[in-house]
């Protein structure tokens, strides 16, 4: 497991090096008219090109080198070639739009839905237990829809983390904290299979993260978002899936940050009468930005807005951990997991009406 760990950690920062010193043509301009920017300069968007190539070798190569513990359930071999397959489509559009800048939003979404689709039908992803006792045992015989939920988590969840990739550090380490929770609830259940794949998402993500963190040069792109956001959205469903032990809300809590800005960010569009697919400039991240985080006046611009840009992260990696942490320690007991779920869709509802309200504390405001 080390092994992999070192290994995808090292390919993935060579690849991001290599895509920061080539400056290939085209791939760092992205338009200073979109809502997204808060950056100045040319930076480029193919951080998740780096991850998923690390991703896919360390993978492919750990079942020729035999570094994957040997799995009864499935075929290493056959499962990671399909795994690959599946992150194709998503990714490849991702790729394409950090290149261009012109693909559809209405195009992205069909490229998840088809990555989806592979992992529901090729790799027999479902999601077979809500832990809710009354309906468990026929929504357990219900293939159909326990079919149909898995192909909406992962045709959401790449969204979900396209969303909150905003800052410098922030979907990375958001990523990097739920890889690390789902390796240590498969380590306690004993799924080495699921453990040796988010050990490797690991490596890869903090790979690209010394290069993203704190100085933004080099931007994790619409491919990175989908790369994590599909793997991580496999993880949680196979690991639940395959562990009777492990509450379905585990991972609804441990997501439950780029859950719930998916959510919130859809409700607040539809209200307004734009479509959920117009980028705006109204997220969490980027109220944090505006109304909490001060500049440094004394600085250059350009500076000055690096450096509110790496304050901006922690802000939301602290929001994240309020899931992230709970999630953890109660990872097999539905009932505090709902509990805990309410608790933080209450903080986080909270806290952005206080934002946009200008009614925040002091103490909080730098």
């Amino acid at each position: 497991m080390l092994t992999q760990l070192l290994l995808a950690f090292a390919l993935s920062a060579l690849g991001c090096a290599i895509v920061v010193r080539s400056a290939l043509p085209g791939v760092a301009r992205y338009p200073d008219n979109r809502p997204q920017r808060f950056h100045v300069g040319n930076v480029p968007r193919l951080g998740g090109l780096a991850m998923a190539v690390a991703f896919v070798v360390v993978g492919l190569f750990g079942v020729w080198a035999d570094m994957h513990v040997r799995d009864p359930m499935i075929g290493n071999e056959r499962w990671w070639l399909l795994l690959a397959l599946a992150i194709l489509p998503a990714w490849l559009a991702g790729l394409v739009e950090d290149w261009t800048h012109t693909v559809h939003p209405a195009v992205r979404l069909l490229a998840t839905m088809l990555s989806a689709a592979i992992l529901v039908f090729m790799l027999d992803f479902r999601i077979d237990r809500l832990g809710i006792p009354v309906v468990d045992g026929w929504w357990s015989e219900w293939s159909v829809g326990s079919a149909l939920l898995a192909f909406i988590a992962l045709t959401s969840m790449p969204h979900a983390f396209n969303i909150i990739d905003g800052y410098n550090g922030l979907a990375s380490t958001v990523t990097l904290m739920v890889a690390a929770a789902l390796i240590y609830v498969a380590m306690k259940v004993g799924d080495w299979h699921w453990m040796s794949v988010m050990i490797t998402l690991f490596g890869v993500t903090l790979g690209f993260w010394i290069w993203n963190y704190p100085r933004g040069l080099l931007f994790a792109g619409d491919c990175g978002s989908y790369l994590w956001g599909l793997i991580v959205a496999a993880g949680s469903i196979g690991l639940v899936q395959r562990n009777p032990m492990v509450s379905p809300w585990f991972p609804v809590l441990l997501l439950s940050y780029p859950i719930m800005e998916t959510v919130f960010s859809v409700y607040r569009k539809t209200v307004r009468g734009q479509s959920p697919s117009v980028a705006d400039a109204l997220h969490f991240h980027q109220l944090i930005y505006r109304r909490i985080v001060r500049g440094v006046f004394h600085d250059d611009q350009t500076r000055q807005i690096l450096m509110r840009n790496n304050r901006t992260s922690p802000y939301l990696w602290g929001m994240a951990l309020l899931a992230v942490v709970p999630s953890v320690i109660f990872w097999s007991n539905g009932a505090v997991l709902v509990v805990f779920v309410a608790v933080f869709m209450f903080i986080y509802v909270t806290a952005y009406l206080m934002i946009v309200r200008f009614k925040v504390p002091r103490w909080l405001r730098r």
